[in-house]
């Protein structure tokens, strides 16, 4: 489903969050302030104000430490899911899910 218009960013996120879960993706929604979160996995946080999608993809080349983000426009709800679940394989190849403390076995 693409909005028409510029949505709210609860709106968008949890239109990414469907378009997350069509790929099998888990993800959490935190909604405030004019802004959306969509947590998708360690350091893969996507923000959203309604016209827009944000996510970090990497660090500058320069060598000075700086993050790179990525853009896409959140009436494209579908391209910008594909490219937020091909970051968080990156991702996961560095670091797999591992459980959280409490649910490990001694």
């Amino acid at each position: 489903m693409r909005p028409e218009t510029a949505s709210s960013a609860s709106g968008a996120a949890e239109l990414l969050w469907d378009e997350l879960a069509r790929h099998g993706v888990d993800a959490d929604v935190h909604i405030g302030y004019g802004m959306a979160l969509v947590s998708v996995w360690a350091e893969l946080l996507v923000w959203t104000n309604g016209y827009w999608f944000r996510w970090a993809c990497g660090r500058s080349r320069a060598g000075n430490g700086r993050r790179l983000y990525a853009f896409a426009p959140a009436d494209d709800v579908a391209t910008a899911a594909r490219r937020v679940v091909r970051r968080r394989e990156e991702l996961r190849q560095r670091r797999p899910y591992s459980p959280h403390p409490e649910d490990r076995s001694a």
